[in-house]
């Protein structure tokens, strides 16, 4: 009963601080991007960067003060002892909530660069986050429907031209690369429409992970396989507000970027098959080790 009354507002006030965390940082971002954006292309760009870093990183630490002290989440996490912040990496977890992206943050904090992720491009029109975003060089991604590139075809690849842009830039500066392989959250409902084979993920998409891996393996010699799982029945954002959420689960493998994982995944039909397999596989074991960690043998979280 009490927490049917309070825990709106606790969710209200926690959700109100990481709203005012996200003001106070935007707003020294903004001076520091413009400079940058005067200047492109000449010696200081690497210095803004690296201030630009700094803001955000002190922008997640104190979301990660938050998470400690008003969320009270426990975090058991395994996999990240030997990491460096001097690499770069490519990161694929699995995608259940926008908590996701807080829990990522704190478990690589300092420990791995900056994440930087791939963003709907409808995102850059979001309040201070979306100017956030574009002052940090987080790439924008214009999805088209299978309807509209029919209609349309030469804009068909138009998402991987800006991919194998984006990486170009990301080779200046150790960064991570963040890809939630998934495309979307994970809910019942589009577990079902999928016909995901897996008990708790919807189905990877490969191209994107081929695409970052083909322009920055030079570079970008280590993938951070994560899986997030969330026991209990609760596990929307809303309920991590609430304080529902009391327990996360975190495990990361690191797996060294071959030879055998670059290729042309969009002309090399061979590599493609190879490449598609290999991240199937990966999927099957991240589907029982969050069969374990969940410790349950229904299908994955609930709506919200």
């Amino acid at each position: 009963m009490n927490n049917r009354i309070f825990g709106p507002l606790r969710a209200g006030f926690i959700l109100l601080v990481y709203t005012l965390n996200t003001l106070f940082w935007t707003t020294l971002l903004f001076p520091v991007a413009l400079l940058k954006w005067l200047v492109r292309g000449g010696s200081s760009t690497g210095l803004f960067d690296r201030l630009l870093h700094c803001i955000a990183n002190s922008w997640i630490a104190v979301n990660n003060l938050n998470m400690r002290y008003l969320n009270r989440v426990r975090l058991d996490i395994e996999g990240t002892d030997s990491l460096k912040p001097q690499e770069w990496y490519l990161v694929v977890s699995n995608h259940q909530s926008w908590a996701d992206i807080l829990v990522l943050q704190k478990i690589f904090h300092r420990r791995i660069p900056l994440l930087k992720f791939f963003l709907k491009k409808e995102l850059i029109w979001m309040p201070f986050l979306g100017f956030a975003w574009w002052a940090l060089d987080f790439p924008f991604m214009k999805r088209y429907s299978k309807s509209y590139l029919k209609k349309h075809p030469e804009r068909a690849g138009m998402d991987l031209e800006i991919t194998r842009k984006a990486c170009e830039k990301f080779k200046n500066i150790p960064i991570s690369v963040m890809n939630f392989v998934e495309g979307t959250r994970f809910t019942p409902k589009k577990h079902r429409e999928q016909d995901s084979p897996y008990r708790h993920l919807l189905r990877p998409k490969a191209g994107g992970v081929a695409m970052v891996l083909a322009a920055m393996g030079d570079r970008m010699r280590h993938i951070l396989d994560v899986t997030i799982a969330y026991p209990g029945e609760n596990r929307g954002f809303w309920a991590f507000l609430r304080g529902d959420v009391t327990d996360i689960k975190v495990r990361v493998k690191s797996l060294f970027v071959g030879e055998d994982l670059i290729g042309d995944y969009f002309s090399d039909e061979v590599f493609r098959e190879r490449f598609q397999n290999w991240l199937g596989t990966l999927w099957v074991d991240k589907d029982d080790l969050m069969q374990k960690l969940l410790g349950v043998t229904r299908v994955g979280p609930t709506e919200g």
